[in-house]
């Protein structure tokens, strides 16, 4: 048995889709879910303790069960309640909502990490709770908060091969189909392992590249 490369060229129209898919799916569900985590962790700063203990409560539930049993809650489980959904549709759900869920942690850690001081000085001089939101607690908390959101981006961009699980038409179930099609599951597999190596090291490489950008936000509580 030889490494045939040749098996996954002749493939390539199909693997491009596969990887397209992937990427528009991580993209988009990383996005979704940054947004929502910030509500959220903007509810539970704000709203009060009702929204705090009920939010913190989905939370729990949500970084306290394996994604691909809410996958299969999202896509199974929904005619149960009314709601049919394509597997595109329903990964995406699932990828955003599974993410939201940290990070709303890592902002609302976010939020508590900026020393109380530069807030108070910010309602001395007049300024709203929104204006303190956008002038104080963001551009402070964003160094605080972008190593573990970059690392959860990551995270959010493996997730995405659960869903081949529910038939999303992403790069692991094109692989894997081409690899049992073929009898080539070594060059599909390693395929697979490089193209998710190469997305997070770029990753990384943005990472880093806008801490050192934003590094003029950095403070001390000195």
């Amino acid at each position: 048995m030889t490494f045939d490369i040749n098996v996954l060229i002749g493939q390539w129209p199909a693997i491009l889709s596969g990887a397209g898919v992937t990427i528009m799916v991580w993209i988009l569900g990383t996005i979704a879910a940054a947004v929502i985590g910030f509500l959220m962790a903007v509810a539970r700063q704000y709203g009060g303790i009702v929204v705090d203990k009920v939010l913190g409560s989905i939370v729990a539930v949500l970084r306290g069960t394996p994604f691909l049993i809410q996958i299969f809650l999202v896509y199974y489980g929904g005619p149960f309640i009314g709601l049919e959904l394509d597997p595109l549709p329903a990964g995406l759900i699932g990828i955003s909502i599974y993410g939201a869920a940290y990070f709303s942690e890592i902002f609302r850690s976010g939020f508590q990490a900026v020393p109380k001081g530069h807030i108070e000085a910010g309602e001395c001089v007049g300024l709203t709770r929104g204006q303190i939101i956008r002038r104080i607690l963001l551009p402070e908390m964003t160094m605080l908060v972008l190593p573990p959101c970059v690392n959860m981006v990551v995270i959010l961009m493996k997730e995405t091969a659960v869903l081949s699980i529910i038939t999303v038409p992403e790069l692991t179930a094109t692989l894997s189909a081409i690899g049992s099609q073929q009898y080539a599951f070594v060059e599909a597999l390693s395929a697979l392992a490089l193209f998710y190596w190469v997305l997070v090291e770029v990753t990384g490489w943005l990472g880093n590249l806008a801490e050192t950008k934003l590094s003029r936000f950095r403070f001390f509580n000195a």
